[in-house]
C-alpha cells in the first residue's frame, strides 16, 4: 500500500491518524471524566477510567512482550520509534470512541435511529484511523488487527462490568443466592 501514497494522501491520513493519537485519547479521556464527574455518574465514570487506563496498560504490555519492529517506512514519519504490535492508535481509538459511543447510545435511549448513527459514525472513525496507520506505513496489517482485537476484548469487558454495576445499582442484579 505504501508504494502508492501521495503527499495529499499522507496529509489526510496524518489528520485522521491524529484522531487516534495518545494526545487525542487523553483529551477524550479527561473530557469524559469531567463530564461524568459533573453528572455524578459513578459507575459509568469507573468504567470510563478503567477503559482508558486499561487500554494504555494493555498496549504497553503487549508492545513490551512482543517487541515487533515497525515497517521500514515508519522511520520517515515517526520521530521516535516504539514497537509496532499492537497498533496503539487502533486499540486506543476502538476503546476510546467505543466507550464514547456506548455512553451516547445510553444517553439516546428511545431513539434507535440516533443510536444507529452513533455506532456507525464511531465504527467508520475507528476503521479510518486503522486504515490511516496502514496508509502511512507505520504499521503492518496484523498490528492494526491485533490492536482492534485487544481493544475489542477490553472494551467488551469494561462495558460488561459497567452493565453489571448499573443493574446492581438499580437492584435488578442479585449477587447473593436466594433461598
Amino acid at each position: 500500500m505504501h508504494r502508492h501514497v501521495t503527499q495529499a494522501g499522507i496529509s489526510i491520513a496524518q489528520a485522521i491518524s491524529h484522531l487516534g493519537s495518545p494526545l487525542a485519547m487523553t483529551v477524550l479521556a479527561f473530557a469524559g471524566t469531567f463530564t461524568l464527574l459533573a453528572l455524578a455518574e459513578w459507575i459509568l465514570l469507573a468504567g470510563w477510567v478503567a477503559a482508558f487506563s486499561g487500554a494504555s496498560l494493555i498496549d504497553r504490555w503487549l508492545k513490551l512482550a512482543i517487541h515487533r519492529p515497525r515497517p521500514i517506512y515508519a522511520a520517515n514519519l515517526l520521530p521516535h520509534s516504539s514497537w509496532s504490535f499492537p497498533s496503539g492508535h487502533a486499540m486506543g481509538s476502538l476503546v476510546g470512541y467505543g466507550m464514547l459511543a456506548y455512553l451516547l447510545v445510553l444517553a439516546n435511549r428511545g431513539n434507535p435511529a440516533r443510536q444507529r448513527s452513533i455506532v456507525i459514525l464511531a465504527t467508520v472513525l475507528i476503521l479510518a484511523i486503522g486504515i490511516s496507520r496502514l496508509y502511512l506505513g507505520v504499521h503492518y496489517l496484523s498490528d492494526v488487527v491485533g490492536g482492534y482485537a485487544a481493544g475489542l476484548v477490553w472494551l467488551a469487558t469494561c462495558i460488561a462490568l459497567v452493565e453489571l454495576g448499573r443493574r446492581w445499582q438499580q437492584g435488578s442484579l442479585r449477587l447473593t443466592p436466594t433461598s
